[in-house]
């Protein structure tokens, strides 16, 4: 990364700052005076010595010792000013960088997600705004302090004697050659440890998240091992960052330990030649001591930017992602379609050069049922998701109502749509705040009502709680069967004109499968369905069935005509059937069996 792109990093992240400019003016004035104050102390200090020793004129020493002391407690005061404005400033520059990544995030499309591990946007949105939260609080105002603080005494010295403050610049090149050298070491060193942060954090969200898995299959130790090595490489490569920290504060207060020697060997003689007072060389003196804060913080500085510097490439990664999935200019805004959806020859992929489906020619309407069947891997799935615009076509059209979905905005698209995924999630509140996710001011009646559609009501009343059950974090306290049920009922809640049960029901035994197909009908009327299922029979009342492979639909028809035509779908029909039938007589023998027992 050159020095532009550094720097136009760091100058975008200061437009948060700038936002706020009556904290930012604050901080600033406060710290102006502050360093105005700090100033004061060397010259009175110098003035009482030439004072006390050229006429020993105490009143004049007890009125500077006087001065002395109200300066320094105003200049405390005015400190307490600057810090407390420079929080406040980066609370807020913050929290309009966290506002605007949370935005971003949820404006992206599901290809960006596809290609990103979960802990590592987690570290981004803490870690790495933490960072930059450091950089706008002590870096940016204090930085600007010592900068200030630099120039103010640099040029005093100049103007107290100009041969003393000639050998105090001659120790500057080297600070300013090891500071820029810093500056490359730790950024790339930051980045790094950013960046092994974030896969250490999707280790553990993994492990945390599968923790069953891991007890069952006896992982414990190989996940111990995953997350120690992650572990082991983050702290070394914070030790190496602590190191390089480590060395620059010693090393700035060796070179201003010469200069310092260098000053009074120097200053002795200007002192013999009258060119300069014991005070004003005293006063000289404390004015370098005051150069020791700031070319001690300059390591400090130094880490606080290369952080920074690293977290905000880290983060415009993510705020300067495209999304796939875009509005046009022109997109159109629709209340509430009709539901009639068309595929014109269409094609989509994941990868530009690969489709997952293809060519595909299908059409629904409201009060149909399309049931799309074949094996994982056909793109049933994708097929279904094109319509919600989860991913884009790359060939054909799909058309809602005769209009391009395209031409539609994203978001009256997806109030159109409702789906039912086969990986449920839930969140952690209750029953009838997930039942009602993202809606407000919904009656119980009509969550009552979608639950009683769903087989579940009876389930939710015979709860403690009912209804203001909390279901743990991710439904952890409901079986998938009844993570499914809610799902359903969620959706039904929004009333979409076109619904997508992908898989819905793979988690519920064929009893339930049927009475929720069965209670469905009711719902189903003028709405245009499209039924991904896995069970032939659940699907033999659908108005069309396809069946895809490879992405190309091999098969449509009905029911009937599809096992007359004793292809693919007859074949997957009579395997179910037969199992399903051995099921059955295995469960009858067992009754007997039973039966004959308690005899």
């Amino acid at each position: 990364m050159t020095l532009e792109d550094a720097v136009g990093t760091l100058s975008r992240l200061l437009v948060y700052g700038l936002r706020h400019r009556i904290y930012l003016s604050g901080a600033f004035l406060t710290m102006i005076a502050t360093t105005v104050s700090s100033m004061a102390v060397p010259y009175m200090l110098g003035t009482a010595i030439d004072q006390a020793i050229g006429n020993g004129a105490r009143s004049t020493v007890i009125f500077i010792a006087l001065s002395i002391i109200l300066v320094s407690v105003l200049r405390g005061i005015l400190s307490f000013g600057q810090s407390y404005l420079a929080e406040a400033l980066s609370q807020k520059a913050t929290f309009d960088l966290r506002e605007d990544f949370f935005k971003k995030l949820q404006s992206l499309s599901f290809g960006f997600y596809d290609q990103q591990q979960t802990g590592n946007l987690m570290s981004r949105a803490t870690a790495d705004i933490e960072a930059v939260r450091m950089f706008i609080s002590m870096g940016l105002v204090r930085g600007v302090s010592i900068i200030v603080m630099l120039i103010a005494v640099l040029a005093i010295m100049s103007y107290e004697n100009w041969r003393l403050a000639l050998v105090c610049f001659l120790f500057m090149p080297p600070i300013i050659w090891r500071a820029v050298l810093m500056s490359r070491k730790l950024r790339s060193t930051w980045m790094e440890v950013q960046s092994e942060t974030g896969k250490l954090t999707s280790v553990l969200q993994e492990n945390v998240t599968g923790i069953k898995i891991v007890k069952i299959f006896g992982a414990a130790q190989y996940e111990q091992a995953k997350f120690s090595a992650k572990a082991s490489k983050l702290a070394d490569l914070t030790y190496r960052a602590a190191k390089l920290f480590a060395v620059q504060g010693p090393l700035m207060t060796f070179i201003f330990t010469l200069s310092t020697a260098a000053i009074l060997f120097v200053g002795g003689y200007e002192l013999n030649a009258d060119r300069i007072t014991a005070g004003g060389l005293a006063s000289f003196i404390f004015y370098m001591a005051m150069l020791a804060m700031p070319i001690r913080m300059m390591g400090w500085l130094i880490n606080t930017f290369s952080r920074a510097q690293s977290a905000g490439e880290r983060i415009y990664e993510v705020l300067d992602a495209e999304s796939g999935i875009k509005d046009k200019i022109d997109a159109i805004d629709i209340e509430r379609v009709e539901g009639r959806v068309d595929f014109h020859s269409v094609s989509a992929g994941y990868k530009t050069d690969d489709s997952v489906v293809d060519g595909v020619e299908l059409s629904a309407k409201p009060g149909q049922i399309v049931a799309i069947m074949g094996a994982p891997g056909s793109g049933k799935s994708t097929l279904v998701h094109l319509i919600a615009r989860f991913y884009d076509v790359t060939k054909g059209n799909i058309t809602i109502d005769d209009i391009d979905i395209r031409d539609i905005k994203v978001e009256s698209v997806r109030k159109n749509v409702g789906v039912v995924f086969q990986d449920v999630f839930l969140f952690a509140a209750s029953i009838k705040e997930n039942i009602a996710y993202g809606l407000q001011d919904v009656t119980i009646d009509k969550i009552v009502a979608v639950s009683k559609i769903a087989q579940l009501h009876e389930f939710i009343e015979s709860l403690p709680q009912g209804y203001d059950t909390l279901v743990g974090e991710r439904g952890v306290t409901l079986s998938g069967g009844q993570r499914q049920r809610l799902a359903i009922a969620r959706t039904l809640l929004l009333d979409p004109p076109i619904l997508i049960l992908d898989d819905s029901t793979s988690s519920v035994d064929s009893k339930t499968e049927s009475q929720i197909q069965k209670a469905l009908e009711s719902v189903m009327k003028n709405r245009t369905i499209f039924v991904i299922a896995h069970r032939a029979t659940t699907i033999s009342q659908a108005n069309s069935i396809v069946v895809l492979n490879k992405g190309v639909i091999v098969e449509r028809g009905t029911h009937e005509e599809l096992l007359t035509l004793k292809g693919i779908y007859h074949r997957i029909y009579n395997h179910q059937i037969n199992f399903s039938n051995r099921d059955s007589t295995i469960e009858q023998e067992s009754e007997k069996t039973q039966k004959g027992a308690l005899r």
